[in-house]
């Protein structure tokens, strides 16, 4: 029975292999027979660019693919978020952004540091440094408030115990509408509430606050305290408020009241479809991404895209050449650039660079 001939991964050939094919005598009559005739300039960069395109074909590079990027700072980046188009889920893409190893986070609303990711209970906590703190109000309706684009919205909104707490809105604002006598739509949230807040030292710098409103005389109260889901955006300018703050509850409350809270916009995130794919591309060795179109979910396999997982494309992932055929090719390909080289710049130091 004849031996079948083997087989192994394309490699870059060594010099030595082919300066051996350049020597072969056969191998290089059959290259230089083609033409005695002088060839123009744009014969010779044809056949150049040619070459070019060869080598670039047959020889493997050792760059591949763009890893997804991991880290931001001392904060890890994973699915369903990334850094790179094309990881991580597609409802996630184009909005996270490291800048100066400083993780930001950005929606229509505005940008807002991450100060700390949650993949185990899929949350995130923002910082927007326009929003007022225990012990600083920010006036002037600087903040940015939190709302994101609707096709955002079933992917992510506030967590349930994350409070707004809306500063000196006019009593014209839309918060107000609708809601006749002591019917606010202002109330307590997971244990907090402006009551609360009007203990911070920031209101002392501020001379104090004035309990006005329905149920203390006339005119909207100072601070009006509500969940997202009552007005499923926080929009100072549309809301015709001065300012706001945000807390979020990680019970239980500690007992010093508004100085315990933690200040900032809790977000919880969802993957709406079935994470079983991305599992799967994980569990064989893939990073999970989306195709060009911005919907479609890759695995993404070092050089090579998978629609499922990782096993399904290593069968293929190697070609395979037989090493003589193979050097043998290369080898004729450097001949005649050589050959071109010498009847055209005849400089022993561009021979030399050649062979």
């Amino acid at each position: 029975m004849p031996t079948r001939p083997q087989h192994q991964t394309l490699t870059q050939p060594s010099k030595q292999s082919i300066i051996a094919v350049c020597t072969n005598s056969q191998t290089t009559s059959q290259i230089l027979s083609f033409s005695d005739k002088p060839m123009s300039t744009s014969t010779t960069m044809l056949i150049l660019s040619f070459l070019y395109l060869l080598f670039s074909a047959l020889i493997p590079s050792n760059s591949g693919n763009a890893a997804c990027r991991s880290y931001c700072g001392n904060l890890t980046i994973d699915y369903p978020f990334a850094l790179h188009s094309g990881c991580g889920h597609p409802g996630f893409r184009e909005l996270l952004y490291c800048i100066n190893d400083v993780l930001m986070f950005h929606i229509s609303s505005g940008s807002y540091r991450v100060l700390d990711i949650d993949y185990a209970y899929q949350a995130l906590t923002l910082h927007d440094p326009h929003m007022s703190t225990c012990d600083n109000i920010v006036l002037g309706a600087k903040g940015n408030g939190f709302s994101v684009e609707q096709w955002r919205a079933p992917y992510m909104n506030p967590t349930a115990d994350n409070v707004f707490m809306l500063i000196g809105c006019s009593a014209q604002s839309p918060l107000f509408q609708g809601f006749p006598g002591k019917h606010l739509p202002c109330r307590n949230v997971s244990g907090m509430s402006c009551e609360e807040y009007y203990g911070c030292p920031a209101w002392d710098l501020l001379g104090g606050h004035r309990k006005v409103g329905s149920m203390f005389g006339s005119g909207p109260p100072e601070c009006c305290a509500v969940p997202f889901e009552a007005i499923k955006a926080i929009n100072l300018t549309r809301l015709q408020c001065e300012g706001y703050s945000s807390a979020y509850s990680l019970a239980p409350l500690r007992l010093d009241g508004a100085n315990g809270w933690s200040y900032g916009i809790r977000v919880k995130y969802s993957v709406q479809e079935n994470d079983e794919f991305c599992r799967a591309c994980e569990a064989t060795g893939g990073t999970c991404g989306y195709g060009t179109d911005g919907i479609r979910q890759l695995c993404m396999c070092g050089k090579l895209n998978s629609t499922s997982n990782c096993d399904s494309v290593k069968s293929s992932s190697t070609r395979t050449y037989s090493a003589v055929d193979s050097y043998t090719l290369i080898g004729s390909l450097v001949c005649l650039l050589a050959w071109v080289t010498k009847n055209h710049y005849p400089s022993p130091y561009v021979m030399h660079l050649i062979m």
